[in-house]
Formats: structure tokens, sequence, C-alpha cells
């Protein structure tokens, strides 16, 4: 079965094509990092209309490496959300179009569960799991029972986690993608570590905060002056109780369902000391977690096809009036 993939829930362009659910034909990803970073941060409007202008080209070219025509194609699925709504739109529509060109069905996927479900174009994993999706916009703790079924444990009330890393970025100046930029001053730190707080660790419950610790962080360098000497010490620092309270978070909800096994998922996902913390502290705790390659950690549109590929097993499609949406439901 070939199944097309569409995403354009942020800022990256992506269409892919994907065969039986994990076997990735092509995929293509157009990112506009470049044409954001002048300032610091996503702009709606200018990435819905980027996606706009790409997204059709993208799609030919995905078809291209596949070596198939869009007949070939025996379902279309896409992002219908969360996301930026304009840029949501986009590929939504496009999605559409196609599907009633080439009446072939169609399939509205969940951004985040396609996050928590990139693991298979990898490999099998059984079910149940628990899986953290963390990224710029999002950071929840999903708890994955079947193919097509989750419940949500636990997600952020401020800040995303990658959103705070981006927001310290920008208040530093030093750069976009700030989570990038973050991670390469802190593989720097000489271990001179600032005591930053750990927002709801303690909590029983699995929610999240990070405008707090972002205040914190604010106040430190409002009294301290960041120089070339500390700023890698300082980031180092951040980054450690960012990543410090998604472990503790996400394997208390392992623990607490007595579940074993962890995924990580979402652009955070492919930071390399979030993965050595989680490592070191699932070891532990007898929890086995599992990552991504890094290049389905970012948004992609292979994830979407292969999230979608289950739910046409299932023989479940979506109208052509169905509807884009910007947040999930959490409660």
């Amino acid at each position: 079965m070939m199944i097309l993939g569409i995403d354009t829930s942020c800022d990256d362009t992506s269409v892919a094509v994907v065969e039986d659910g994990n076997r990735i034909c092509s995929s293509i990803v157009s990112s506009q990092v470049d044409l954001h970073k002048a300032f610091g941060g996503v702009v709606p409007e200018i990435a819905s209309r980027k996606h706009a202008e790409l997204i059709d080209g993208i799609y030919r070219e995905a078809l291209n490496e596949a070596g198939i025509a869009g007949g070939d194609i025996d379902c279309i699925c896409v992002t219908a959300g969360p996301g930026l709504i304009g840029s949501v739109l986009v590929g939504l529509s496009f999605a559409k179009g196609l599907a009633f060109a080439l009446e072939k069905p169609l399939v509205g996927v969940n951004h985040i569960e396609a996050h928590a479900m990139s693991i298979f174009l990898e490999q099998k994993i059984s079910f149940p799991y628990i899986a953290l999706v963390v990224s710029g916009g999002h950071t929840i703790i999903l708890l994955m029972e079947e193919p097509c079924s989750f419940k949500i444990l636990g997600s952020t009330r401020d800040d995303a986690a990658g959103e705070a890393l981006d927001k310290i970025a920008k208040l530093l100046a030093i750069g976009y993608p700030g989570g990038n930029v973050i991670e390469e001053y802190a593989q720097k730190g000489r271990g001179n570590y600032v005591s930053f707080p750990r927002p709801m660790s303690d909590e029983p419950h699995y929610d999240f905060s990070f405008s707090g610790l972002k205040t914190s962080f604010i106040s430190y360098v409002k009294k301290h002056e960041v120089s070339d000497e500390n700023i890698n010490d300082i980031l180092a620092s951040f980054q450690e109780a960012v990543f410090d309270v998604l472990s503790m978070k996400t394997i208390k909800a392992a623990m607490g369902c007595k579940i074993g096994r962890i995924v990580v998922g979402g652009g955070v996902a492919s930071n390399g000391r979030l993965r050595e913390v989680f490592l070191e502290k699932g070891a532990r705790h007898g929890l086995e977690v599992i990552f991504s390659s890094p290049r389905f950690c970012t948004d992609n549109g292979a994830m979407i096809a292969a999230t979608g590929y289950y739910y046409v097993q299932k023989g479940i499609t979506s109208p052509l009036n169905i509807r884009a949406f910007s947040r999930m439901t959490l409660h």
C-alpha cells in the first residue's frame, strides 16, 4: 500500500511516500529556518505563505523520487493539527484537492500522535508504551495503548520545552534555532553549574511548566554578567534543568502506569544531552528508552504516512470537509 504523507504543521514543508507503513520510498523536507532566522522565531503568516508557494513542487518531487505517479497512491494522509493554523490549512487544503482529484481516501492525522509513532519508520515495538513528544510547540506525555488509540497523561501548562529554549536564545541574541545553538554552547560547559529550579518535579501529576524556569534564568542573567567566560556553563545549567524535568516526569508516568518502555520524539529529542539523560535515568529505573533517528524527530511527512497507514488498515478515513485544528483537547 502506497501512502502519501503531507506535513505543514509549522515551518517545514514535507511530503513523503511510504509503502506499507514503514518503507520510505521518498521523503522531502524543505526547511524555512533561514527565512525566520532574522525574527528569532517562526512568523506564522510568512510560514503559511511559503508553504503555499512550495507544496505543489515538493509533492511532485516526492512522487518523482519514489518513481510513481499520482494515480499509484492508495491513500493521502495529512496533518490536520495541532500546529500553526495557517500552515496546517495549506497542507490540509492541498491534500483535500488531491484526494478529490485522484479519487483516493483521505486521512487527517494528529501531528502529536505521528511524532509518538515515528519510531515505526525504523523499528517495530510493542504496545503499550509511554511517549514524550517534546518540541518548540509541544510538550506532551501520551499513553500509547495500541495503533490509533492513545491517552494524554500530561502536558505543559505554559511554554513548551523547545519554546523556552528558543526564548532564552533570543534573549541572549545568540542565534536561531535556539535549541540547537544552546546545545552547542552547553557542550563546552566546564561543570561550573548554576542551580536553576526543577518546576513541578515533585508534583504527583505529569504536567510541566517552564515559564517559571525561564523567569529564573532571566533573573539570574540580570544579576550576573553573561560573558564568554561563563555563558557555556550558564546555558548548560539551564538545558540540564529542562531535561531533568522532562525525564523525571516521563519516568514518573511510566512507573505510575507500570509500563517499561518509553519513546521520545519531537524536535528536541534530537538533542544529544537529552538522550544521555533519558538513557541514564531510564536504566536506573529498569526502563527501556527508545529514540527515533534525528531526521525523524523533526517534522516530516513520513511519520504522517506511517501513522495514517494504521488508520487505513482499520478502515478509518476522513471526510473531505475535515477541519484543521490548532490545539489538542488536553483534558
